[in-house]
């Protein structure tokens, strides 16, 4: 045969950003060979007529460091047509780690990212020290897509401090160390560096996370010795508190050589946003620097439903959500149970109001369809879906999950609010659709299908991108953001992540909720529609929705790149 598979009649979106075409893709091995008109014939081919063949996308924003330890199938993010994930995002990550450490990054990742410590502890081999011995455990366990990874700033910074890392700032001799296991882990494979600033990581005893409160001097030193390893600078950033010096501190981690990417996100008005494509435009704009964002591409946030705590502690509600599904079915079946709760519902809202109303504002009904609709009006929102049932928001919460046999979910929207004002931050050239968190807050928020989203909505039902833009930003951009040379784009001699889409049916599925995770946690889970395939490193890893079971992915190292 001339080719391993011959992906045919796609119309091709290359992810370059120019107009898509008609056409085909002939991949040998893990390469594409061959792309236009080809006669040849293939092991293997995929009739791709009718839909769009882009590359496989690459999320620059995911927690499956934990995860990947028993779920190599990387769930939910390999659903929704990701073959590239990095992994250590926000400064938390497994190395590099002492031996004695371990029990420490474990619990700080259960506190940070509600993944749960046990099966962080039981869930992978622990076998390593430095972050390349990391690495080589990660490649061990085979994932079904590939995978990169930084090092993080609260491992690093426990490593060469231990105890004194949380609260205090290094010695000078500690800061050289610092930077030299920094630069180390790139050499190593890391493919940059990440921290949080953010005031809300915390360690098991309420203490900040490592490096939260690292000054500047740190900071620029590691991104100095990264970006000479032409690493990347990752953060959460603590603009709540100290908008001017965070960001000074992002313009000057570029200017220090290092490309930048920070998690970024609107409020309810414009005056954030405005402010942050002021500056950051002018800094990109005025001295070229390189820094970019990441963002939610839709109001992110919780999800509300039968198998999660969300607004309410008290004890009836309490004892509601240690039950099992069955029996809080029948609590809620149950016309004396269902007035109790309610009632100690209307007693909290009397005396929490303050607190508990705006979050009946900010909850949304993802409505009863296959797809769940993120984009619903207010009209949509507990408060006003209560006022015009004539009842109080819990109790068209508990009626609408106690009619549906539990399937009622509500999504809270903490991130990005408002979609006009998200519109205008996700069309500047610098920040990018992401920011699923996939593999944290497993019980709590189901953003993973970002990508999917970014095409079905901002492309094909809000035409906000055109269709080469839609891919453009969730392909080629990102890998640029990880200096990957040979992925993100469909073009002879590029490595084969491909994902071929039926545009018209893409679609997130509504979130579930499965027991899947070890000692039986539970977890949201959103699978997808619209994938007939996706394939990675040049094998077929999901046709028509469903995983195979083929485990193609590869452990993305710094050396890999084409610059070394």
């Amino acid at each position: 045969m001339d080719h391993d598979l011959i992906i045919r009649g796609g119309t091709i979106v290359d992810g370059s950003g120019t107009t898509p075409y008609v056409g085909d893709v002939a991949i040998s091995g893990d390469t594409i060979t061959h792309i236009g008109e080809i006669s040849g014939n293939a092991t293997e081919e995929i009739d791709a007529q009718g839909h769009i063949v882009t590359p496989g996308f690459v999320d620059l924003h995911t927690h499956l460091d934990a995860q990947i330890g028993w779920d190599p199938m990387m769930t939910p993010v390999s659903w929704h047509g990701v073959t590239t994930a990095l992994l250590g995002n926000c400064g938390v990550t497994f190395a590099p780690c002492k031996p004695e450490d371990r029990e420490f990054l474990a619990g700080m990742m259960e506190t940070v990212e509600d993944i749960p410590k046990d099966a962080i502890l039981n869930g992978l081999p622990w076998d390593w020290e430095s972050y390349g011995g990391y690495l080589d455990a990660v490649e061990k366990l085979q994932p079904v897509v590939n995978v990169g990874g930084l090092v993080g700033h609260c491992a690093l910074r426990f490593y060469v401090m231990g105890e004194r890392s949380v609260e205090e700032q290094p010695t000078s001799e500690e800061l050289e160390q610092l930077v030299a296991v920094a630069e180390q882990s790139v050499a190593e494979g890391a493919l940059g560096f990440s921290t949080s600033r953010f005031l809300g990581h915390y360690l098991p005893d309420g203490r900040h996370v490592p490096g939260t409160h690292a000054e500047s001097e740190e900071l620029l030193a590691i991104a100095k010795g990264v970006g000479e390893q032409g690493g990347l600078m990752q953060g959460v950033m603590n603009f709540a508190t100290n908008l001017e010096t965070e960001m000074q501190l992002l313009g000057d981690q570029a200017r220090a050589g290092a490309r930048v990417l920070f998690s970024a996100g609107t409020g309810a008005d414009s005056r954030f946003s405005d402010l942050l494509q002021q500056r950051i435009g002018a800094m990109r704009d005025e001295e070229g620097l390189d820094i970019n964002a990441v963002s939610i591409p839709r109001s992110g946030g919780y999800v509300s439903s039968i198998h999660n705590k969300f607004f309410l502690r008290s004890p009836g509600w309490n004892a509601f959500y240690e039950k099992s599904l069955a029996e809080k079915l029948s609590t809620l079946h149950n016309a004396d149970a269902f007035a109790a709760l309610l009632n100690e519902a209307k007693q909290a809202t009397q005396e929490r109001g303050d607190k508990l109303n705006p979050i009946f504002e900010r909850l949304f009904w993802m409505g009863d369809a296959e797809t769940p609709n993120y984009v619903q009006g207010e009209e949509a929102s507990l408060t006003r879906m209560a006022a015009a049932a004539n009842e109080h928001p819990v109790e068209t919460w508990m009626r609408m999950v106690r009619d549906s046999e539990g399937r009622t979910c509500f999504t809270y929207r903490m991130f990005n609010p408002n979609l006009k004002h998200l519109q205008e931050l996700i069309t500047t050239d610098w920040a990018l659709p992401g920011l699923g968190d996939a593999g944290a807050h497993v019980g709590q928020i189901m953003d993973s299908g970002w990508a999917t989203f970014v095409l079905s909505y901002w492309h094909r039902d809000a035409g906000v991108y055109s269709l080469q833009e839609a891919v453009r930003r969730i392909t080629a951009a990102p890998a640029r953001i990880l200096n990957l040379q040979d992925r993100g784009t469909l073009a002879q001699g590029m490595k084969a992540d491909l994902n071929v889409i039926d545009l018209e049916s893409l679609g997130e599925r509504m979130p579930e909720f499965a027991h899947d995770f070890p000692g039986g946690a539970g977890r949201y889970v959103q699978k997808a529609k619209g994938y007939k395939a996706t394939i990675c490193n040049g094998l077929k890893v999901l046709e028509d929705d469903e995983l195979l079971g083929t485990r193609a992915g590869k452990v993305i190292r710094s050396s890999d790149r084409a610059d070394g």
